[in-house]
């Protein structure tokens, strides 16, 4: 049956991938990469050749309703990210809501994603969390940071390395030295490491460091 599935893929390491995500891949008549020079790394090491097309934030307000006209007359698309699983911080949201509002069918495959490991691995509180995806960079990032304090649950959220010292300075302004966190950076990759302590202690190890690899930061809520 033509529909749109969403594919997650790994985070690093390529054997993370499911069995079920290999073969709709294999299946799919196109898949819509977020980049297509990386996912045909992944293609490659699994022997998959399917014709790519690019789907981004960029460009994707643009090619949902062609995307969406195309399924309808019989192809099936599967949307896979740079990593981990499609519309989580990354694009896919706006097609599926598309496929949807024309009762388009979608299937979206359980999978990879950096939160969950990141979350589960700080030793905060996992039951009751809110994920934030990536803090606004300029406008609105102060007014966020100041409401987040409050919060009780258990705070999850990506961040780039080259704003991490950053951040953990303005977390320390906001929500005290004391208050509990990890960082994750490399999940699942060869320089994969997890770094617990209060606010303080994680911004003294990483303030004289060169960091690299995308970072997951895991905040313990409001006492």
């Amino acid at each position: 049956m033509n529909k749109l599935y969403l594919v997650p893929t790994p985070i690093g390491n390529l054997e993370d991938i499911t069995l079920r995500a290999i073969e709709v891949l294999k299946k799919a008549d196109i898949i819509l990469a977020e980049d297509t020079r990386k996912t045909v790394i992944l293609l490659k090491h699994y022997n998959i050749r399917k014709k790519l097309e690019a789907h981004h934030k960029f460009n994707e307000h643009k090619t949902v309703k062609q995307i969406s006209k195309r399924i309808e007359k019989g192809e099936t698309f599967a949307l896979v990210t740079d990593a981990g699983t499609p519309s989580i911080s990354d694009p896919g949201f706006l097609l599926v809501r598309e496929c949807i509002s024309k009762g388009i069918p979608v299937e979206t495959l359980p999978g990879p994603s950096a939160f969950i490991p990141a979350l589960v691995n700080s030793g905060l509180p996992s039951d009751r969390f809110c994920f934030e995806g990536f803090l606004p960079q300029k406008k609105g990032r102060s007014k966020k940071i100041k409401a987040l304090a409050d919060e009780e649950r258990t705070i999850v959220l990506y961040e780039s390395p080259f704003r991490l010292i950053k951040t953990l300075g303005q977390f320390i302004e906001s929500f005290g030295s004391a208050r509990n966190a990890s960082v994750s950076r490399e999940l699942t990759k060869i320089h994969e490491e997890t770094i617990r302590g209060t606010l303080s202690e994680i911004f003294d190890y990483y303030k004289n460091k060169t960091i690299k690899g995308e970072i997951v930061m895991v905040i313990e809520g409001k006492k």
